[in-house]
């Protein structure tokens, strides 16, 4: 009954989404052109996109006005933008928009590039490791800093690519696992990716943006594809163990509600309210607030994991984690 309900609400979501429009690709990329598109107040007075040569630092190369259709914003940019870092502004503040899938150091400004770039070899042969039944999952929860940090023999400690490594492989399959439970792998704002010389470290429970790896976890944060990357040969690697791999995503906290991408976005479209001013508070934490995002737009099934380009098999936290049907 409870599956069926859940179905059910997630149609509905998916529909009210649906009826706006809204594609959820805030940028799309050819050779010749970029689109970029936002879902901004109809009356904000001014809404613009900058073009940046580095993902932190430095002067627009370009400022281009957007312009208002329907319920989104849009803009279109001639020339090759690969490489290239954007952001939005509608008077709020600059940042990379809601539903990037690649950003700069620190997660500051968008980040234009090619998917495909990202694949590691073998990529397309990819295979999620096959579970008939919940009851067959051994499922062991680590965190990517703690798991291989202090490991003597760890060539990328405290890396997605540590969990490559043979030995780690070789571990978890010792322990009779065959899936791990990933705390916060997404980009998060309490880490400093410019100074990862720095002891730092957090759970990650405060998500910046939602849709991209975390960058001190990579060896170059300053580089898009390379956290992209790593984390797909991290994936790889594991499903290749006949391990799966489940992302623990939590898609109602906010970081810094007043700078969050949401209220520079869009302000106050994403926030459960009381009374239209007061915050709610999320009833698992004190310390963040209820995101509407995530009965609106967040949680629709274009950014589940069925379509999410890192592969996971599943994301517990909005129950999405269902393992595969039986055969037949």
């Amino acid at each position: 009954m409870k599956k069926v309900v859940l179905l059910l609400l997630l149609a509905m979501m998916t529909n009210a989404v649906s009826a706006q429009d809204f594609s959820f690709d805030e940028v799309s990329y050819t050779p010749q052109k970029t689109m970029f598109r936002l879902f901004a107040p109809a009356d904000a007075k001014e809404v613009k996109v900058r073009i940046y040569r580095e993902g932190l630092g430095g002067k627009a190369l370009k400022t281009v006005k957007m312009k208002l259709q329907g319920d989104i914003w849009t803009t279109e940019v001639k020339g090759d933008l690969k490489g290239r870092f954007y952001t939005f502004d509608i008077g709020c503040g600059e940042c990379p928009g809601v539903f990037a899938k690649a950003v700069g150091v620190n997660g500051k400004r968008g980040a234009i590039v090619t998917m495909a770039d990202t694949n590691p070899d073998g990529w397309d042969r990819d295979q999620h490791p096959v579970c008939k039944s919940p009851a067959d999952l051994v499922v062991y929860e680590l965190h990517h800093r703690d798991f291989s940090i202090a490991r003597p023999d760890a060539r990328f400690p405290g890396k997605f690519l540590a969990l490559t490594e043979p030995w780690a492989i070789d571990h978890l399959k010792t322990l009779g696992v065959n899936a791990i439970h990933i705390l916060p792998s997404y980009d998060y704002g309490s880490v400093d990716e410019t100074r990862l010389d720095q002891p730092q470290y957090n759970w990650g429970y405060d998500p910046v943006n939602y849709n991209v790896p975390e960058g001190s976890y990579s060896t170059n944060p300053y580089s898009p594809e390379v956290r992209i990357r790593e984390f797909k040969q991290m994936v790889k690697a594991l499903h290749d163990a006949g391990i799966r791999v489940i992302l623990d995503v939590v898609y109602n906290h906010t970081y810094d509600i007043d700078h969050s991408n949401f209220q520079r976005t869009y302000p106050d479209y994403y926030y459960r309210t009381i009374d239209h001013s007061s915050l709610t508070i999320d009833h698992s934490t004190a310390h963040t607030k209820a995101v509407y995002a995530g009965e609106r737009q967040v949680l629709d099934r274009r950014i589940s994991h069925r379509r999410f380009p890192l592969r996971p098999d599943g994301m517990p936290r909005h129950r999405d984690d269902e393992p595969d049907p039986p055969d037949g």
